[in-house]
């Protein structure tokens, strides 16, 4: 579990911090902290993984890598 990325970012909308693991779509949790929405995520994410392996869902290779801007 630990080679999934995670995207944390700030929901103007929600007024929260939001995490998701992009190779695990849909997977994503809030907190009011980047570290509360990453712990909450990680709940998440063990739940994920449980559920597709209970029912034989295959489990995604850790892919996704966020697009970096070069320094210019």
């Amino acid at each position: 579990m630990n080679n999934y990325a995670i995207v944390v970012y700030w929901s103007d909308e929600d007024s929260v911090w939001i995490a998701e693991a992009p190779d695990l779509e849909p997977c994503a949790a809030h907190g009011d902290t980047r570290e509360a929405a990453v712990a909450e995520l990680r709940v998440a994410m063990e739940a994920w993984l449980e559920v597709a392996r209970e029912n034989g869902m295959p489990i995604p290779e850790a892919r996704y890598r966020p697009a970096t801007v070069a320094a210019e």
